[in-house]
């Protein structure tokens, strides 16, 4: 009977660890290749190079 109950807990705790697992990744997975994700990256990586050319603008202007 022990033997029973501890074969199934065992079985039970591996199937929620599986599940979890797969549903997380599901879960990175739609967030890493969500298009409007993607899409905002780039508009991110736009604004960066306005942003590093006012940087060092502002750094050349101090050096004068």
């Amino acid at each position: 009977m022990l033997s029973t109950r501890t074969n199934n807990t065992f079985i039970r705790n591996y199937i929620v660890a599986a599940v979890s697992v797969m549903a997380m990744s599901m879960g990175v997975a739609d967030l890493v290749n969500n298009p409007a994700r993607l899409a905002q990256q780039d508009r991110l990586d736009g604004y960066g190079r306005y942003v590093g050319a006012g940087l060092v603008n502002y750094a050349q202007t101090l050096d004068r």
